[in-house]
């Protein structure tokens, strides 16, 4: 058996592939259950077949390898915590993916592996196509509305860092700056959310409107709460501003990796697109705040 043909070296590898392949089998197989316990839904127990189906792809994979280092080997527990919680709280396609990311350097290693035991090349071909296959079939509502939320997330950023921006050399006083931010951010997030749901009804996407418009305003409300915040919890503004345009930087950093993730974009490029529009903006009114200072003589 080729087993006996095996050195240490390659014994070891081996075993790295079972550990791995056993983990995602107990995070698939976890994340089906949890899917769709009862198989109510169409679209959840659709997800659940799929996740199983992956599942049952990678005890197939750790079986192939078990034959040529004959023992068994346990899995992860830290990983199986860390990636089951990460796709139950931020979506089953960002978690997987994110997962799948984690272990492309895996596929170098198996790709090694095939040098010594040829047969390894269908689990190569899985790992790269048919896997991927099935994540992409996966469907979560969230990711229906991306759109949406790329609306309502842009919109609030572009707007809210402007207008803070423009208060902040306006007004110098924090407490009136969050006050005028909070009112025109919630009033601007129920008309974004209007506008969607006008917009998506016009293109004949009735069924669609309500939740469309639902998760713009969610996204707009977020932002505005996140970026007014320091203006409650400190005095000078100056620092306030900071802390909201580093605010900013990081809901674009991490919704533009979210979303880089999730739907296999380029997160370079979007970061910069929405970073130089927010923080050009941000300086541009600024600047127009402290020209309405001096020429209209406000002091507060």
């Amino acid at each position: 058996m080729q087993k006996r043909n095996l050195n240490p070296d390659q014994i070891k590898l081996i075993k790295q592939f079972q550990k791995n392949e056993i983990t995602e089998y107990y995070i698939y197989s976890r994340l089906s259950r949890k899917t769709c316990p009862s198989g109510r839904r169409e679209k959840s127990k659709k997800n659940a077949e799929t996740l199983q189906e992956i599942g049952d792809d990678e005890m197939r994979h750790y079986l192939f390898w078990k034959e040529y280092s004959g023992v068994e080997v346990k899995p992860n527990k830290l990983k199986i915590f860390k990636f089951y919680w990460i796709a139950r709280i931020f979506g089953i396609t960002f978690g997987i993916k994110l997962m799948e990311k984690g272990e492309e350097g895996a596929q170098e290693a198996y790709k090694k592996a095939c040098e010594f035991i040829p047969e390894a090349q269908q689990i190569v071909d899985d790992e790269d196509i048919h896997e991927k296959e099935l994540i992409d079939m996966l469907e979560e509502k969230k990711l229906d509305y991306v759109g949406s939320i790329v609306l309502g997330l842009n919109d609030a950023l572009v707007e809210l860092t402007g207008t803070l921006a423009g208060l902040t050399f306006a007004l110098q006083n924090t407490r009136l700056i969050a006050i005028a931010g909070l009112i025109t951010g919630i009033a601007a997030s129920f008309s974004m959310a209007a506008s969607e749901y006008l917009s998506t009804k016009s293109e004949g996407n009735g069924s669609n409107a309500l939740a469309s418009s639902f998760y713009t305003g969610l996204a707009y409300v977020f932002t505005v709460i996140i970026l007014i915040l320091p203006y409650f919890l400190f005095a000078n503004y100056f620092v306030c501003l900071a802390m909201t345009m580093s605010f900013a930087v990081l809901v674009i950093l991490f919704f533009n990796y979210y979303i880089s993730v999730a739907k296999d974009l380029n997160f370079r490029k979007r970061f910069w697109e929405m970073f130089i529009i927010s923080m050009g903006v941000a300086a541009f009114t600024f600047g127009i705040g402290y020209l309405i200072r001096i020429f209209l003589g406000v002091d507060i």
